[in-house]
């Protein structure tokens, strides 16, 4: 019996062991190949309150900002064009559209980003919440899919997500930063929304609780020590809901070759917080020529793997270009050059391979972004390569992988 075949088993008895009293609802099966192929969620094209009172006040949410793409240089693709129009991501059809599409080419996971901000004193809660409340929660099919969410904590500027709006103006507009009384609250909050969800993923039966910026998360409590007791609390709390523990992921933006100091901080912050694994939003090493990008971002996968204990999984980005909130971007910013589903199946197949070749840890492929429309990253389908990324990812996982 194979090392991922023993692993697939010992996660079907864990969940049975410790959840089956809360998540009576199968979640989709399993086979014994298993990977998550996971795609990135960027919620931000529907209307949220907090989002029409300070950055798109059309309410379209982002595609607001997305239809004002211009061209910053001969043959660049702005604005970017979606084959399905401009549709709302917390639409329950729209979502089930996603859902049937994903499934047919070969993404079995979505991973939502999900937000807490504080503005000022008049408000602290969820951002850009619906998305996953009301989209893709209440999609006729969405138990067919498997999700979890990452917490984007990151600063957010007021000429960020809208410098139409707001031009030169970069003092803050969000705070992500948190205490124990909104940190209680958080964590509450998606034990009871997400984990016990029969679908939300877990590996041996412990819900994935992704985190985008763990910097960010020590200074909200002032040092990594004080960070590590919040893990330790919320850790508790998913115990107490009936899970064994929870699996801390850490997502770095791209990530970036790291000397001796970094390493070591790094490994240090690790076992102080309990991170059980390493990932990334999306491909690190950025180059205007995508096939350069590609390999630069191998080389720092592989010393990620070759330096930390714990896994690291990979990531695919489709391409990069986020002109559109940036004014002053240009040619030099943008992935521009062998940015093709050829060029990116030939990357998602390193990936795979590398997934492959660790059998001993839970399969994890990324892919940046299911659409990310305003960075350009994106796999559904558009008016200059249709379903041509899509198609890609299902050649390349061939059908082996549900």
């Amino acid at each position: 019996m194979n090392n991922r075949v023993i692993l697939t088993i010992a996660v079907a008895l864990a969940t049975l062991a410790s959840c089956g009293t809360k998540n009576t609802t199968q979640a989709p099966e399993k086979s014994d190949n298993h990977i998550y192929v996971c795609a990135y969620i960027w919620p931000s094209c529907h209307d949220d309150p907090l989002a029409r009172k300070w950055l798109w006040e059309e309410g379209i949410g982002e595609w607001e900002v997305i239809k004002q793409g211009d061209k910053r240089f001969p043959d660049h693709y702005q604005p970017r064009q979606p084959l399905w129009g401009y549709e709302m991501d917390n639409d329950p059809q729209v979502v089930e559209r996603w859902i049937q599409t994903a499934l047919k080419y070969g993404i079995n996971t979505f991973i939502y980003d999900w937000y807490w901000f504080t503005k000022d004193e008049e408000y602290s809660g969820p951002y850009l919440e619906s998305a996953l409340n009301d989209g893709f929660l209440k999609a006729p099919s969405h138990k067919k899919m498997y999700f979890y969410i990452m917490w984007a904590n990151h600063d957010v500027a007021y000429n960020y997500w809208n410098y139409h709006k707001w031009g030169d103006k970069k003092d803050l507009l969000f705070n992500p930063d948190v205490d124990w009384e909104k940190f209680r609250r958080i964590v509450e909050r998606v034990i009871q929304q997400y984990f016990t969800q029969p679908n939300y993923v877990k590996i041996e039966g412990c819900p994935v609780f992704a985190m985008f910026s763990m910097s960010n998360f020590i200074r909200s409590f002032g040092s990594e020590e004080e960070a590590a007791k919040a893990m330790d609390y919320m850790r508790e709390e998913v115990k107490k809901a009936g899970f064994p523990g929870m699996h801390l992921q850490e997502i770095q933006g791209g990530g970036s070759m790291m000397d001796e100091e970094k390493i070591t901080r790094m490994k240090s912050r690790i076992d102080k917080l309990g991170i059980n694994s390493e990932a990334l939003y999306n491909m690190g090493g950025f180059d205007t020529d995508y096939l350069v990008h590609g390999a630069n971002a191998i080389s720092i996968r592989e010393q990620m793997d070759s330096v930390f204990d714990i896994p690291v999984f990979p990531c695919v980005s489709i391409g990069w270009d986020d002109t559109p909130r940036f004014p002053a971007k240009g040619a030099n910013d943008c992935t521009r050059f062998h940015n093709t589903p050829q060029s990116f199946a030939t990357y998602l197949s390193e990936a795979k391979k590398y997934v492959e070749n660790h059998p001993d840890q839970p399969g994890f492929l990324m892919i940046n972004a299911w659409n990310e429309w305003v960075e350009g990253s994106y796999l559904l389908p558009d008016k200059l390569y249709g379903f041509g990324y899509l198609e890609a990812v299902r050649d390349v996982m061939d059908g082996k992988y549900d």
